[in-house]
């Protein structure tokens, strides 16, 4: 295969892992909004607690060990040593899984202590319940190491799919069932949290299945006989003889895979710890300033209502992160510095527009949107500060993706650590003075700091220069008026259809959606109408440079 050729594959299965994800990021963010409406802030409040936890036990028991299984099974099939790759399989499934046996034991048996921590001893059964699937999934990660180290992609991707709708499925299902059946939020967060097993069940048998037809396929095909050192040792023309194949012992093929799982793993699990504090925090400091532990539990699941709203907003940056780091990483490759400056900025300057404009939206709207989607206005104003976090939250993943992009790879991991300590103290700092608004002032302090951090790296390893009137001005300028713009249609809506539309969920979301529409339009023509877009940026993207003329026909574009 040519270098063009593993190029091409290399790139067509980073977009199929990118496409999986997508998928499986916003099946995962949609379900918290109908599991709300099922169980209520509690339910929510529930498996917010627990999720987190299960998530971070996971990242330790598998992040970045699919990777570092793939490049070690691509290292032996380019040697031509087949049974070495089955080999390194073989070794990390049975090292995964003894990882997985060892954290569903940590969890299993300390849920009592962590329910302690958290002064709730209802959530033993969530934790045990989410337990379960830390069985499964480290096993999983060393097979989708071994197909992606084939340089198959699919597999992984499917599975990931399958593994996102079984697990929502059952978050749904179960979640309804014994709320149905007389059982309190406890129960029904322990039954959506056992999603995470079911979805990891199927994803597994899936793989399982498909592994037992390419074993079986293979071994339909003639083999080659593998030389062993034996028999080269015993040839008397060394340049003649066969090639052999060193083996790694068990211990140094379990040091290679650490070696490379584990800086992954430390990146990866940053993230988590964000919603760690909250749960580890939140209850707690509510309890300690007075308020009955029943209502600082609904008041976490009102804070919690905020959380996919932001993770959905964010999905922008993450799909452009995915491209920007083989993209930037060329460019490093070649030393062409110029080509890092522009691509960065490009990308920084995307996901501060769409930044800005989901948080001031989401800010103005913070009203309409929670009682179209949660029922009820509680925690408006927590929502609306929370909405922030957006803007610090989208430049930070792609200012993070070209650190990577430039080899930095723990640099960014670093600066979002410095994120959670600032926000465990700011946690501890201001919920006692405004409870779940100052939690929610906190993460956007915090994801602040990271960013910032990950900007003035940028400036010091690049030299990259963010004018102030192109990349912040014009953008501010351009949101500012579309915010205007969105209040002010929202209060005449509220004002022409109060009493027109009498159920209250339908009329907020008429209300809510009309004023997004209005919103996009206005910030679209904004950022055109004050420079922050020009026309030879939109002439060089496809499709979109069609609209170009008819832009400038009706003088959209700053003069």
């Amino acid at each position: 295969m040519t270098e063009q050729e593993q190029t091409k594959v290399l790139l067509k299965g980073t977009a199929i892992l990118a496409a999986a994800a997508l998928i499986s990021k916003v099946l995962g963010v949609v379900y918290r909004i109908p599991y709300q409406n099922i169980t209520g802030d509690l339910g929510l409040y529930v498996f917010q607690q627990v999720y987190p936890l299960y998530s971070l036990l996971l990242i330790v028991a598998t992040a970045g060990f699919p990777i570092a299984v793939s490049k070690l099974v691509a290292e032996r099939i380019a040697l031509g040593d087949h049974n070495g790759a089955k080999r390194v399989f073989r070794v990390s499934a049975v090292a995964l899984s003894l990882t997985g046996l060892v954290t569903f034991l940590a969890m299993y048996a300390g849920a009592p202590y962590i329910a302690s921590w958290m002064e709730d001893d209802g959530l033993i059964l969530p934790l045990r319940s989410v337990s379960f699937a830390l069985l499964i999934v480290p096993f999983m990660a060393a097979i989708r190491g071994y197909f992606q180290g084939h340089q198959n992609m699919v597999p992984t991707a499917i599975s990931q799919v399958i593994e996102q709708i079984i697990r929502v499925i059952t978050i749904i299902a179960l979640s309804y069932w014994f709320m149905a059946n007389q059982y309190d939020e406890y129960y029904a967060g322990a039954g959506a949290v056992f999603g995470a097993f079911t979805g990891a069940a199927a994803a597994l048998i899936f793989l399982l299945l498909l592994w037992r037809r390419v074993q079986a396929k293979h071994n339909k095909q003639p083999q080659k006989a593998t030389p062993t050192t034996e028999e080269s040792h015993g040839d008397e023309d060394q340049s003649s003889a066969p090639e052999t194949f060193t083996q790694e012992t068990v211990v140094q093929l379990i040091k290679r895979i650490l070696y490379l799982a584990i800086p992954i793993c430390l990146g990866a699990m940053v993230l988590p710890l964000f919603q760690i504090v909250d749960a580890m925090t939140v209850v707690k400091v509510l309890n300690h300033t007075g308020i009955e532990p029943i209502d600082s539990r609904n008041l976490k699941g009102v804070f919690d209502r905020g959380q996919p709203l932001v993770q959905f907003a964010a999905f922008f940056a993450t799909a452009l992160s995915l491209a920007l780091v083989p993209s930037i990483s060329e460019a490093y490759a070649k030393n062409n510095h110029k080509l890092i400056a522009v691509r960065s900025e490009m990308a920084l300057r995307l996901t501060l527009f769409l930044g800005l404009a989901a948080s001031f939206g989401l800010a103005v709207l913070a009203g309409p949107v929670n009682i179209m989607l949660y029922k009820t206005g509680d925690g408006t104003i927590t929502l609306a500060v929370l909405a922030f976090t957006t803007m610090f939250s989208t430049l930070g993943i792609a200012s993070g993706a070209v650190l990577q992009g430039l080899g930095r790879v723990i640099l960014p991991a670093r600066n979002l650590l410095a994120g959670v300590v600032v926000k465990t103290i700011l946690n501890v700092a201001l919920i006692p003075i405004w409870g779940i608004t100052g939690a929610a002032l906190a993460t956007v302090l915090a994801y602040g700091v990271a960013t910032i951090l990950n900007l003035v790296a940028l400036h010091k390893i690049t030299k990259l220069q963010l004018s102030f009137k192109v990349f912040f001005a014009k953008p501010f300028t351009a949101v500012i008026a579309m915010a205007v713009l969105v209040w002010l249609t929202m209060e005449g809506l509220l004002f022409a259809l109060s009493g027109v539309i009498t159920h209250e969920r339908i009329y907020f979301a008429i209300v809510a959606l009309s004023s997004v529409a209005v919103g996009v339009v206005t910030y679209a023509l904004g950022l055109l109408k004050f420079g922050a877009v020009t026309k030879e940026e939109l002439q060089s993207v496809p499709k979109v440079n069609r609209f170009v003329p008819l832009l400038d026909k009706f003088k959209f574009f700053k003069s």
